[in-house]
């Protein structure tokens, strides 16, 4: 049987810690061994780690296998760094939640008419009404013209899908936006401000937004089942040539391992501006919210409480990108998976997360 389809029931009983690596692996080399999954996995308990492997090759081209430093594209797990950013900011007193978008952003993005009726916190919650930067203009045009936020200006709608603050709807474009507010604020690029502000305070050397035209050492290339001689085509004409506030960046495993240890540490936000990052501020779509086994999203965060065990997150998806963060604060257990495929990745992530809900205290 599928490890990943076991029976349901066998979810209401406990496991030991031994069980919960035990299984880990059972999954992960299963899913490697019929190769649907390539990549990276590491299970840890606060500093300690409990697993770690690698899987598949970074580049099929060159037959370059994966290793434990490979950096992976990580989707839309870009969100939680912008998150932060956003509150951190705040917390300086050089922004505020509540203040209007049009207060950081001119009309050569939108206009003042629907600027003026988003604000930050909207944004951040996915509740802003804006829509997806990834529309019809975006894929019928070349990957070279995006590089820095600016160029993504003339594939932002100035169009409100709904009343902002009364709906839910996932939308890149807010997340990009936030990334112009951060730019506005602290007179530095985006990508500046993550780096000396998140990544290199943490150790987090591997992670960057790299230009996917650059040689970059050790960093995958996605790539998607085809129907051509070879069985396989990469994402290098699919994805953005470089990835920004709402996703596309890269890390490995053992960097995402050192910024869930701060979160729990509280290095990176203080415990009052932690809370202020980690509220269930807005409740999924039903739909959503079954799919991901998450039921709410806070600042750049997927959200989730079972029996008072409180999961924070998020998953990344692309063609060629299948990844996901899940950390269970209360114990400190924290599953990442990075892959260079698509869909088992983020699955097998959520699967693991379900193991450690069952994890005796």
């Amino acid at each position: 049987m599928n490890p990943a389809l076991a029976p349901s029931e066998t979810l209401e009983h406990s496991i030991t810690e031994n069980e919960l690596v035990e299984t880990t692996k059972k999954y992960f080399d299963y899913l490697g061994k019929k190769d649907l999954i390539s990549g990276t996995i590491l299970l840890a308990k606060g500093d300690r780690i409990l697993y770690l492997d690698s899987c598949g090759e970074a580049s099929k081209r060159f037959h370059v296998p994966n290793n434990t430093n490979t950096k992976f594209n990580l989707g839309s797990m870009n969100k939680m760094f912008t998150g932060i950013a956003v509150v951190k900011l705040a917390q300086e007193g050089k922004l505020g939640f509540s203040d209007k978008l049009d207060k950081y952003v001119d009309e050569s993005w939108l206009s003042k008419e629907t600027a003026s009726k988003v604000s930050i916190h909207q944004l951040l919650t996915h509740s802003s009404g804006l829509g997806d930067y990834f529309s019809d203009n975006y894929w019928n045009s070349s990957r070279e013209l995006y590089r820095s936020l600016n160029d993504f200006k003339p594939l932002v709608e100035d169009t409100l899908y709904f009343e902002p603050g009364s709906s839910f709807q996932y939308s890149n474009t807010g997340m990009l936006l936030l990334g112009v507010v951060i730019e506005k604020v602290t007179g530095q690029s985006y990508f500046d401000y993550v780096k000396k502000n998140i990544y290199l305070p943490l150790g987090m050397i591997n992670t960057d937004s790299y230009e996917m035209d650059a040689p970059v050492e050790n960093l995958a290339i996605g790539y998607m089942r085809a129907g051509n001689e070879y069985g396989w085509m990469n994402n290098i004409f699919t994805h953005v040539l470089k990835g920004g506030p709402a996703g596309g960046g890269f890390s490995s495993v053992h960097d995402l391992h050192k910024f869930g240890v701060s979160l729990l540490k509280e290095e990176i936000l203080d415990q009052k501006n932690l809370d202020i990052l980690f509220d269930f501020h807005q409740e999924l779509p039903e739909s959503m919210a079954k799919g991901y086994r998450y039921s709410h999203y806070g600042y750049g965060f997927m959200m989730g409480k079972k029996d008072e065990k409180l999961n924070l997150g998020h998953l990344g998806g692309f063609p060629g990108i299948s990844s996901g963060l899940n950390i269970e604060a209360n114990s400190g257990y924290m599953i990442i998976t990075l892959s260079n495929y698509d869909l088992w990745g983020a699955f097998l992530n959520l699967v693991i997360r379900d193991q450690i809900m069952r994890v005796k205290n």
